[in-house]
């Protein structure tokens, strides 16, 4: 196997001929062979291939190659040769979303501006596009993409079936539908890899985790669906729970309830976009309350031990880990914020009146000295629930959001991990060269994945 990058070119030429440098020629051993099979996606074909007298790696396709293949543009791209005459261009990296408010210069959405600098941040090592679930045509094995032009605008070309796919459909509600479990399963079955499965529910990551000693000793204790009498013994043994719906997100929907064996039971959540405080003399009052907001019933809801976090200015302060597998297949952490709640406030989120800090500010401030101490620890216990995720579920993964927090005794705790993690820790002004390096784990995850890898 050899792997190098070339430059794409297009001739004019109307016969099925393919020139390529001298370098070229010689990287890709093809020296001696009158033709290559030249592979784009799950597209192959043969053609005549002639050496050029030019300096560099330029690879030129006239336009009978072009037209069989959908190439898709011109271009720096990788190039990888199987010593013996197969020839393969990509990888074609595909990513999936889809969106209800879609127009020409938004394809995708509020979605639009990440894909597109996604796009750019490999557009010189790859051929990526962005599609919807309605742009694949089975029957043809092709996908009409969503590209970019060097000015950053959209245009669209039918490429063939890409060689991996990083999935970003937006909608919990879409992920569940039976034409969507279908075109998860097509792609399966046609040996192309697909990662970020789907979102979880936060019921699922402990059950995921529940027989796997490793991960538990850093699990809050948690219950799925309780009952009025779970929730009741799990009070009086902590003191202090969270109680919150296993589909929900941004903090939506959340109760912290609290018991005073002196004071009687609190409840604090939000509301109308304020913080509520309620208070109860018995814990009859609490339950009735939840069952007659929530129904009597508790099934989609979780409760989970309340933590001690460490605080700044009397406010609880979590750390969000954006994790990405590498080129090597490895988890890495490479975006950490660390959110402060609002005064009163149930979460952490900055809907909700809560601010972003860099970890090192908020480590600085709890821990002094220990701080770097109490970080390196919690980045190895993030790869470690990483691992643990990922040994334990059944689809590929490639990228996780871990809600992590930190007691007053420098202990490691994840509250939840999030399959599709948002990425607005990113838009803190120190966590810019962490939002870039996102990107490029995706793209280097995608050739891992694409095979594109000389030698491995």
């Amino acid at each position: 196997m050899s792997l190098t990058t070339c430059n794409v070119h297009f001739s004019q030429a109307t016969d099925k001929v393919i020139y390529l440098s001298r370098p070229l020629f010689k990287e890709l051993k093809l020296t001696g062979k009158k033709t290559i099979q030249l592979k784009l996606g799950n597209e192959v074909t043969t053609a005549a291939v002639r050496s050029l007298k030019r300096p560099g790696h330029h690879l030129y396709l006239s336009a009978g190659v072009r037209q069989v293949m959908n190439i898709p543009k011109t271009g720096n791209v990788h190039v990888l040769g199987n010593g013996e005459n197969e020839v393969q261009l990509g990888p074609l990296v595909g990513i999936l979303s889809d969106s209800s408010t879609a127009s020409n210069q938004s394809p995708f959405g509020s979605r639009s501006s990440f894909i597109k600098e996604l796009i750019r941040s490999g557009e010189r090592k790859a051929f990526i596009f962005g599609f919807t679930p309605s742009d694949i045509n089975w029957q043809q094995e092709t996908v009409n993409g969503y590209f970019l032009t060097p000015q950053g605008s959209w245009f669209r070309k039918t490429v063939p079936l890409p060689d991996v796919v990083y999935n970003r459909l937006p909608s919990r509600k879409a992920e569940t539908s039976s034409t969507i479990s279908s075109l998860r399963e097509r792609f399966v079955r046609k040996k192309i890899p697909f990662f970020n499965w789907s979102f979880f529910n936060k019921a699922d990551v402990y059950k995921l985790l529940e027989n796997d000693p490793e991960a538990l000793q850093h699990l809050p204790e948690s219950i799925s669906g309780p009952s009025s009498d779970k929730i009741k013994a799990l009070l009086e043994k902590h003191h202090f729970l969270y109680f919150k719906p296993t589909a929900g997100s941004l903090g939506i929907g959340i109760y912290r309830l609290t018991y005073h064996p002196k004071r009687g039971y609190f409840a604090r959540y939000r509301k109308g976009g304020r913080n509520v405080l309620l208070r109860f003399t018995n814990y009859q009052s609490l339950i009735r309350m939840l069952q007659n907001r929530h129904g009597s019933s508790f099934s989609t809801y979780v409760v989970q031990q309340g933590i001690r976090l460490i605080e700044i200015d009397n406010c609880p302060i979590d750390f969000r880990f954006h994790m990405h597998k590498n080129g090597r297949n490895e988890w890495v952490p490479v975006g950490i914020g660390a959110k402060k709640a609002g005064r009163g406030s149930v979460t952490t989120h900055v809907k909700n009146g809560g601010s972003l800090l860099t970890p090192e500010h908020a480590l600085n401030r709890t821990f002094g000295a220990s701080a770097k101490e109490v970080l390196d620890k919690a980045k190895e216990v993030a790869v470690k629930m990483s691992e643990a995720i990922e040994r334990n579920y059944p689809h590929r993964l490639g990228e996780l959001g871990l809600d992590i927090g930190i007691d007053k005794d420098g202990e490691i705790w994840m509250f939840e991990a999030n399959a599709k993690p948002g990425r607005s820790i990113f838009k803190h002004p120190s966590l810019k060269a962490e939002g870039k390096a996102s990107l490029s784990h995706i793209v280097e995850h995608c050739f891992y994945l694409s095979r594109f890898q000389g030698g491995e």
